[in-house]
């Protein structure tokens, strides 16, 4: 079974807090099912954007719940691509939630398949 999205989110939220990296709800989706962008700030004009990797790319005997996957092949982007990227997902799916953190590092604290 998996997490309600609202509470992976609010986990999620907590570990980047634990971890040092500053992180906030940007915008909120489907409270059961809604997919979940993250987005990495570096502070230096440009980001991490990763979403939700295809159902055949989850590995349960890792016991991932949420898989993700890097939204550009050249990682960190220009700040610009990545919201024009995050308006396009807005439009095509109402219930996604979008997460950004804030750190240098691009430190992401999530399970990535490539």
């Amino acid at each position: 079974m998996r997490l309600k999205t609202a509470l992976w989110v609010a986990a999620y939220l907590r570990r980047c807090q634990v971890e040092g990296a500053f992180a906030v709800v940007r915008r909120r989706g489907a409270e059961e099912a809604g997919a979940v962008f993250v987005r990495v700030y570096r502070l230096d004009g440009t980001s991490d954007l990763f979403g939700p990797a295809p159902q055949s790319a989850l590995d349960t005997s890792r016991g991932a719940d949420r898989t993700f996957t890097a939204s550009f092949a050249q990682q960190p982007a220009p700040d610009a691509a990545v919201e024009t990227k995050l308006e396009r997902e807005m439009k095509f799916d109402s219930d996604l939630w979008i997460v950004e953190v804030e750190d240098p590092a691009g430190r992401n604290f999530l399970d990535i398949v490539s």
